[in-house]
C-alpha cells in the first residue's frame, strides 16, 4: 500500500493501531484495548479491522496468544525459554474462511463502509476459562518483560500459517483482558475468635466484619472491629492490614503475599472492657511502587495500572491454566500483653482475617445495550447515531509506526521480576 494512502487511512483512524515497517498491512483495534470478561455471561469477542491491498499479498493470518512469563528474558537460552503458552489460536483473515465468517459489530460495518474495500474484519472468540492481564511487579534493577499473564494479537503476511514469521511483515498488538464484578455481591465478611490466656478465668473475644463483600478499585475499606477483652491483659495495640495473595501456579502452586494498605494503632483496651472502632484503608498501587513482585492488571504502553483485580474462580476450572490467582484478605491483629515478671516485653497475637473481592466495576454503557448492539465509545468517534456516516477523530497521541514502534513496544514493557 503506498505510503500516501496509508497516512490517510491512518488519519481517519483513532485508537490502537499498528503498522508493518513496510507499510503493506496495519492492523487497528476497533474498540477499547481490553476485553470485557464477565462471569456469568462469557467473554466478549474482540473485534479488528485490517487495512491492506489485496493484490500486494496472497495470505494473512492473525494469531491470539495468551501467555505466562515467569522467568527473565536474559535467561532464556539453549532454547530453553521461562514461557508457557497457555492458549494460542490461528485464523486466516484473507482470503476469508466462509465458514468462519461472524456476524460484524455495528462499528466494523461502519468503518468498512467509509474506507472501503481495503478494510477487512475480523474477530476472535475468546475461551471462558482463561486468565485475565496480570503482570508482577519488577524491582528497580529488573530489565526486560516483565513476569505475567498477557496476551498478544499478531497479522502477518504469508503463504502458509506455520511459516516463519518476519517483522518487516508482520504487525503486533498487546491487549489486556478484565473482568468486571459481579452484579450480586457475596455475604458480608465477618470473623470472630476467641483466646483463652493461663491465669485468666475468661477469654478475649475478637469480633471483625466489613461493610460489603465487593469492592472497586480505589473504594475505601471500612474495618469494624469489636474487641471484648474479660481477661486480665491490656490489649496494647492493634494492627489492621489490607493482603495481597498472589497463587503462582505453574508446575508448583507458590503463594506470595504483599500488604498494600496498613495501619497500625495504639488504641488500649484494658482488663475487663469492651472497645469499638471503625477503621478506613484504601489499598492504592501509588503507596506500593517499590514493591518488587506485587501483582497488578496487565498494563499497556503509554497507560498506568492498578492493583491486580481478584481472581473469580469457576467451579471446576484448571488453575494451572490460570497462570497467576489473585485474592485479597483484611488482617485484623491484637497485640496482647501477658504480664507477669517480663510485663510488656511478653506479647501474644490474636488475629482474624476477612476475605473480600477487590475488581473494576461494570461500565454503565455495557448494562444499558442489549446483547446483539454494541456499545458506543464516544472518546473513540462521534457520529449520530441516526446517521450511518461516521466522522473520524484523528489521534489523541502520538502514533508510534512500524520497527521503531515494536522496539519501544519491547523496551516499554515494565522491567523485570521476572502486561491491564
Amino acid at each position: 500500500m503506498s505510503s500516501v494512502l496509508m497516512a490517510q487511512y491512518i488519519a481517519f483512524l483513532k485508537g490502537i493501531i499498528k503498522q508493518t515497517p513496510r507499510g503493506a498491512l496495519l492492523i487497528y483495534l476497533s474498540d477499547i484495548p481490553r476485553l470485557a470478561a464477565n462471569q456469568h455471561s462469557g467473554v466478549e469477542p474482540l473485534s479488528f479491522l485490517m487495512l491492506f491491498h489485496s493484490f500486494l499479498l496472497s495470505s494473512v493470518f492473525v494469531t491470539l496468544t495468551c501467555a505466562f512469563r515467569y522467568g527473565r528474558e536474559d535467561l532464556d537460552v539453549l532454547g530453553l525459554t521461562f514461557r508457557k503458552d497457555l492458549f494460542v489460536a490461528n485464523i486466516q483473515a484473507f482470503p476469508p474462511v466462509p465458514e468462519d465468517k461472524k456476524r460484524l459489530t455495528r462499528l466494523q460495518e461502519r468503518l468498512i463502509k467509509k474506507l472501503g474495500e481495503h478494510a477487512h474484519p475480523f474477530t476472535f472468540e475468546i475461551p471462558l476459562n482463561l486468565p485475565c492481564s496480570v503482570t508482577l511487579q519488577p524491582g528497580p534493577e529488573d530489565t526486560g518483560k516483565a513476569c505475567g499473564v498477557d496476551f498478544e494479537v499478531k497479522a502477518f503476511c504469508s503463504e502458509n500459517v506455520q511459516d516463519k514469521i518476519h517483522k518487516r511483515n508482520s504487525v503486533r498488538l498487546v491487549i489486556r483482558k478484565v473482568q468486571y464484578a459481579p452484579e450480586k455481591p457475596g455475604p458480608q465478611p465477618m470473623a470472630e475468635t476467641t483466646r483463652q490466656f493461663l491465669m485468666s478465668d475468661k477469654p478475649l473475644h475478637l469480633e471483625a466484619s466489613l461493610d460489603k463483600e465487593i469492592y472497586y478499585h480505589g473504594e475505601p475499606i471500612s474495618v469494624n472491629v469489636h474487641v471484648t477483652n474479660n481477661t486480665n491483659k491490656t490489649v496494647k495495640k492493634m494492627k489492621i492490614s489490607v493482603r495481597q495473595y498472589a497463587d503462582i501456579c505453574l508446575f508448583n502452586t507458590a503463594q506470595y503475599r504483599c500488604p498494600v494498605a496498613t495501619e497500625e494503632t495504639d488504641d488500649v483496651v484494658a482488663p475487663s472492657s469492651t472497645f469499638c472502632k471503625v477503621y478506613t484503608l484504601t489499598p492504592f498501587l501509588n503507596n506500593n511502587r517499590e514493591k518488587r513482585g506485587l501483582a497488578l492488571d496487565g498494563k499497556l504502553k503509554h497507560e498506568d495500572t492498578n492493583l491486580a483485580s481478584s481472581t473469580l474462580l469457576r467451579e471446576g476450572a484448571n488453575k494451572e491454566i490460570l497462570g497467576i490467582i489473585v485474592s485479597y484478605k483484611v488482617k485484623v491483629k491484637l497485640v496482647v500483653s501477658r504480664g507477669g515478671l517480663l510485663g510488656d516485653l511478653a506479647t501474644s497475637d490474636v488475629h482474624v482475617e476477612l476475605p473480600f473481592t477487590l475488581m473494576h466495576p461494570k461500565p454503565i454503557e455495557d448494562a444499558i445495550y442489549r446483547d446483539d448492539e454494541a456499545p458506543i465509545d464516544t472518546n473513540l468517534i462521534e457520529f449520530d447515531t441516526n446517521d450511518d456516516d461516521i466522522i473520524f477523530e484523528d489521534f489523541a497521541r502520538q502514533r508510534l509506526i512500524g520497527a521503531k514502534d515494536d522496539e519501544d513496544e519491547e523496551g516499554a514493557d515494565s522491567p523485570k521480576l521476572n502486561h491491564r
